[in-house]
């Protein structure tokens, strides 16, 4: 008697097609839509002596950071940036996670993480002069601990698991976290970040913000897992949040931290969250993403839970979000006068750095460009 192989004795699915998991993916949740507080006996002991002042710090975290986006998204649609990444929708996961470093924690960011450089205390005006073209960055990382914005998708991981690596040589009581989002998690750099920071044990944090979509490319293209399962393979834990409930977010990322300076190695947070606006200011997402969809997630908005929750708490009264609207006013303000009175950049510091010790190829080539700016001045130059 033969034995028939599974194969045989199975239909073929045909390409494309994919079983759906029978179970939903577990979700860290502290705060329901409606600001409900639920329990969890995992975490809750990470925001258990949180105070009514500290709740009322994180909402005004959301709403100044939301104001600045919004301020920036106007600006570049004015002609003001050349560009702008907006975070609108990822407030929570990004003010959650921020607020739970410590000050010699060090971030590597990508280019979307402008809640978490408030946490860090960069000055909101100079994360704008990249997007405007007259400098490349603004801000000193090692003065906050705050690395540069990364452009190329992924390869901060890579830095953050190096400089992970050094700190846990160097015997030193802290942690890195790195912030991409879920169509980064599809490139290489991300996969070997995960292999060298399990082998070597390093103390970092990946954080995942999954705000569903890699500009026109939605999640379910790019895995047939949910994304924090990926972390089993490499060997280390992986937990999914709730990345529109601040509380969850705030939890979870203290947990993962503690376990990075315990020596207890690398863990993959994924922020479950949304994207609510396009990828980027050049990016239209009416094109391939439904009404309906933006709408479903617009009712669990984070700024809003949050206030549902301090308002039902009696933890924060009208005065306290009239003063913080007028404070959000005032920001709106400052950033539009900083950006239209940034100077314009140094035409030759990109000449400066080319090689440490100067190069005659270089010094040929900032010749020919002065005698190029040069002729506009004489009439000659188109």
């Amino acid at each position: 008697m033969t034995v028939e192989s599974t194969a045989a004795r199975k239909p073929r699915r045909s390409a494309g097609t994919r079983k759906s998991p029978s179970t939903k993916p577990e979700l860290v949740q502290l705060l329901t839509p409606e600001g409900k507080r639920v329990k969890n006996a995992e975490y809750d002991k990470y925001v258990a002596d949180i105070t009514p002042e500290e709740l009322r710090g994180l909402y005004r975290d959301m709403v100044l950071t939301r104001r600045f986006d919004a301020e920036a998204t106007s600006l570049q649609r004015q002609g003001e940036l050349g560009l702008w990444a907006s975070l609108l929708g990822q407030e929570a996961a990004q003010i959650g996670s921020g607020r739970a470093l410590r000050d010699d924690d060090y971030v590597f960011p990508t280019y979307r993480e402008h809640g978490v450089a408030w946490c860090r205390g960069v000055d909101p005006t100079n994360l704008l002069g990249m997007f405007r073209g007259v400098n490349n960055g603004g801000w000193d990382p090692n003065g906050n601990n705050f690395h540069l914005y990364t452009i190329v998708i992924g390869s901060q991981t890579l830095h953050a698991t190096g400089y992970a690596m050094g700190i846990a040589k160097d015997g030193a009581d802290s942690a890195v976290i790195a912030y991409f989002g879920d169509g980064a998690s599809s490139q290489g750099d991300v996969a070997e970040s995960f292999t060298f920071s399990a082998v070597y044990n390093a103390p970092v944090v990946f954080f995942c913000q999954n705000n569903q979509w890699a500009i026109s490319e939605p999640t379910e293209k790019q895995t047939r897992v949910p994304l924090y399962q990926r972390a089993q393979g490499f060997g280390f834990p992986g937990v999914r949040v709730d990345g529109n409930d601040v509380l969850a977010s705030l939890a979870v990322t203290k947990w993962a931290l503690e376990r990075a300076r315990a020596g207890e190695g690398p863990t993959l947070v994924e922020a479950y969250t949304y994207r609510m606006g396009a990828h980027t200011t050049s990016d239209d997402p009416s094109k391939y993403r439904a009404d309906e969809e933006r709408e479903a997630w617009e009712a669990k908005d984070p700024i809003l839970r949050l206030r549902r929750y301090l308002e039902a708490s009696n933890h924060a009264d009208e005065g306290f979000f009239a003063e913080l609207e007028t404070e959000s006013e005032a920001l709106g303000r400052r950033v539009r006068e900083a950006v239209r009175a940034m100077p314009d950049p140094d035409r030759f510091a990109m000449f400066d750095h080319a090689y440490a010790d100067g190069h005659a190829l270089v010094d040929e080539e900032r010749a020919g460009f002065a005698a190029y700016q040069a002729s506009f001045a004489d009439g000659e130059g188109a």
